[in-house]
């Protein structure tokens, strides 16, 4: 298995309803290291700039507002197969149809409030932990 590294936000939804322990619980459970973590409040220029790939979809506006709305735990995850780990322990992105135990199954309040983002892969993982994170905040 390949050790690599993947980035997480605990969204708006989970900060507010003070999830982040029980969150970080569920990543360290999965056999995933929190190797850089910290609370910040994400700038407009940051939110625009993070999910740039979906500028000419219609929710962009609304995606962006909720991920400003809010302080966001950014975090960069290590472990075996980090990135699909992460992927099956967050669930689908609508809890309805998200596995049991996941953590959008469990905290998640909606498609649009569903908790968690992480990387969906290698190149993205790299260019998001880039955007939040220097190499000196990186303690693996």
């Amino acid at each position: 298995m390949a050790v690599e590294r993947t980035f997480s936000i605990l969204k708006p939804d989970a900060t507010t309803r003070n999830l982040t322990g029980a969150i970080n619980a569920m990543i360290e459970k999965a056999g995933l290291r929190i190797i850089a973590q910290k609370r910040i409040r994400m700038t407009l220029a940051e939110a625009e700039t993070f999910y740039a790939v979906h500028r000419e979809r219609p929710f962009f506006g609304e995606l962006v507002q909720f991920m400003t709305s809010g302080p966001v735990v950014v975090q960069v995850l290590e472990g075996d197969n980090a990135i699909a780990k992460y992927r099956d322990v967050m669930g689908a992105t609508d809890p309805a149809k998200a596995a049991a135990g996941t953590i959008r199954k469990v905290h998640a309040m909606s498609v649009g409030e569903n908790s968690v983002h992480g990387s969906d892969a290698p190149d993205t993982a790299a260019k998001e932990i880039a955007q939040f994170f220097s190499g000196n905040e990186i303690v693996g």
